[in-house]
């Protein structure tokens, strides 16, 4: 299959609505054919990046918009456009392989007009692109609610967040604490020709220069290094893990942050690694085997405590709920597609559904860190504010200061170009029982 007609179907599936607009690039690429893949996601996930942008400049081009049922012939504009603009492919096999393309979505009838507005564009595109810059959705490339989100939260920083949710995100890696320590595999990295410099913030976290196949990374294979964003890996210091505790990854798929409190506590009396979907799952115990480790999975919505909770109380709850993931754009530019500014209220509401059900699963003394990859306050302060007000045997116990930005409740990371995605936590200690008797 050409790569850019995969792209183009690719991105086509979720402009026009044939699949759930919560279905991320990554998964609809999966089905397609596997050479090439690397340029496929390139143009997919790239005419999603600017998808504001390029549909801006088609919208300026076209005499009419396109009908519903050639929202295909859309998408394989913009991937024509990003080819054009954003890539290093000659002008000329740019607008000869989308053209090309139309026949393979069987609509020939719009070759000539995809060989018009791109030669148009590319003819034009000075003029164009000096008149589109006017409206700051399209110079930023973020939906109008978001930046309107953006500028009325970070008023300070929403066009850093901007810029850094249209970059290519850096690969990280983990090292695996009982195998290997971090300046080790460093010189490891090196002896391999594989540049790359320790995190800032996470003991573990390594930032590589360049991204890599990960079975070129030393001993990947044998569950040295795992591949997980710095800020994702502030949880397991922040958990204050000790031997024996009992503890609850909520929501814990791909299971990134289960296998890492592992690494972190080879002692702990067990772990529960908790999410809705049974086949997320499977990719939680892929990663655990990896690693040669242990957890109890189980698959269950984690606000049905009657469903799976067995009575005895945690000492540490890792919360990570399900959230906009507006703070990790770059990795999943589709999320610019997919979102809505109605879905954030629902979102808030499910997350504090969480926290309440959750809550009573706490030992008394014991912690429960709330994490989300949102940058919206709506998803993270607010609703940690509003669960203390109703919750009086809540406390929030301070977060280290040597990273992102404090908030009246928790702390907020802001995604940095060549560094972290946007991630929140915070940290919440249960201080007492109810009079009844009952754990509150």
């Amino acid at each position: 299959m050409n790569p850019r007609l995969a792209a183009a179907r690719a991105l086509s599936v979720v402009l026009s609505g044939k699949a759930s607009l919560g279905s991320s690039l990554p998964e609809v690429l999966g089905k397609v054919d596997g050479r090439d893949r690397g340029l496929t996601q390139e143009l997919a996930f790239g005419a999603a990046r600017w998808q504001p942008r390029l549909a801006g400049l088609a919208d300026r081009l076209l005499q009419k918009p396109f009908k519903a049922a050639d929202r295909d012939v859309e998408a394989l504009l913009l991937v024509g456009l990003y080819q054009l603009f954003y890539t290093r492919i000659p002008p000329h096999a740019a607008i000869g392989e989308t053209v090309g393309c139309a026949d393979k979505l069987k609509k020939s009838w719009a070759k000539g007009l995809l060989n018009a507005v791109l030669r148009n564009a590319q003819r034009d595109s000075e003029a164009l692109f000096a008149e589109l810059e006017r409206d700051p959705v399209i110079r930023f490339a973020h939906p109008r609610w978001l930046q309107k989100s953006l500028k009325a939260h970070w008023p300070e920083h929403w066009q850093a967040i901007c810029t850094a949710n249209n970059a290519h995100p850096p690969m990280m890696l983990r090292v695996n604490h009982r195998q290997v320590g971090r300046d080790i595999y460093l010189g490891e990295l090196q002896a391999a020709g594989i540049e790359a410099f320790p995190c800032g913030h996470s003991q573990d976290g390594i930032r590589l220069a360049e991204a890599c196949d990960v079975n070129q990374l030393p001993g990947f294979s044998e569950g040295r290094v795992s591949v997980q964003d710095e800020a994702a890996q502030l949880a397991a210091g922040l958990l204050d893990l000790a031997p024996g505790q009992r503890v609850l990854d909520a929501c814990c798929a791909p299971g990134g942050k289960t296998c890492h409190i592992l690494e972190r506590e080879p002692n702990l009396k067990e772990i529960i690694a908790l999410d809705l979907e049974p086949k997320r799952l499977q990719r939680v115990q892929e990663n655990l085997d990896r690693l040669r480790l242990q957890a109890t999975l189980v698959a269950a919505d984690a606000r049905a405590t009657g469903q799976w909770w067995d009575g005895r109380p945690f000492q540490r709850i890792l919360l990570d709920a399900p959230c906009s993931a507006t703070g990790v754009i770059r990795r999943h530019p589709d999320i610019k597609l997919a979102r809505q500014a109605e879905d954030i209220a629902p979102l808030a509401t499910l997350q504090s559904e969480m926290l309440d059900a959750l809550w009573p699963t706490l030992a008394v003394g014991g912690v429960l860190l709330y994490a989300t990859c949102s940058v919206l306050p709506t998803e993270n302060r607010e609703v940690i504010e509003a669960f203390l007000a109703r919750t009086p045997g809540a406390r929030e116990l301070d977060l280290p200061s040597g990273f992102g930005v404090e908030q009246s409740h928790g702390r907020q990371l802001l995604p940095q170009e060549e560094g972290h995605d946007g991630f929140y936590y915070a940290k919440l200690i249960k201080i007492a029982a109810q009079p009844n008797g009952k754990r509150i």
